[in-house]
């Protein structure tokens, strides 16, 4: 018997096509939509998939195994082929997903994003992903903090307290379009990766702390 887990992260950029549509505009340029936003976070269904990175994991006989750790990004596909090819995964293997802050961004960005670009993705609802507090969808930034905001901890600090590798210097995700227009997406797609490879770690010490795997089956990269 085998079961799957799919940790991923997504880093975004604001879509200046949506932007534009909210404002009832043409088109905008970059320098535009920086003018219109301002420093305030965009609303969700503005952050437009640059990179989706992902971990694949299978369980068989009780062992956690990598099969698979990518971050194809817009550099190499649209944003449409993006989240259709990860709907499509979803749907074909049915997989617990693992996201650190995903109720609060990464899961209703995708449907956003689906329903903006009119992509059937029916993956997504293949289990009850969006339903809070359902372990179809584990969200180590809430279920750590048992769903309380004064209890959370970032996944930089919680790794490094851990004794994990954190988070690279010179990116976070507040520079992730900067980078994009500078021509440097492989630089998020890496930085995407290592987002995964951490949440991936931590889920693997909160499976230990539940008991659902043994000290020997815990190690950082299964």
């Amino acid at each position: 018997m085998s079961q799957h887990t799919i940790v991923f992260d997504l880093e975004t950029v604001p879509c200046t096509e949506t932007l534009a549509r909210l404002h009832r505009r043409e088109a905008l340029t970059d320098v535009e939509a920086v003018e219109i936003l301002g420093e305030k976070f965009p609303k969700l269904p503005l952050h437009k998939v640059a990179v989706l990175a992902a971990l694949i994991a299978e369980r068989i006989d009780g062992v956690w195994k990598i099969q698979s750790l990518g971050a194809p990004h817009i550099g190499d596909r649209t944003e449409v082929d993006l989240i259709s090819a990860f709907a499509a995964r979803v749907d074909s293997l049915r997989p617990t997903l693992v996201t650190f802050n995903g109720n609060g961004f990464d899961m209703p960005v995708l449907r956003y994003r689906a329903m903006v670009n009119g992509i059937a993705a029916p993956g997504l609802t293949s289990r009850p992903y969006f339903k809070r507090y359902d372990q179809a969808h584990v969200d180590l930034c809430d279920e750590l903090a048992s769903f309380q905001s004064n209890a959370k901890a970032s996944l930089d600090d919680l790794c490094k307290m851990m004794g994990l590798p954190g988070k690279p210097e010179g990116i976070d995700g507040s520079k992730v379009w900067e980078h994009v227009r500078a021509g440097h997406i492989q630089e998020c797609a890496n930085y995407g990766e290592t987002d995964v490879v951490n949440t991936y770690r931590v889920w693997l010490r909160y499976e230990l702390f539940r008991g659902a795997i043994t000290e020997e089956w815990s190690a950082p990269m299964g």
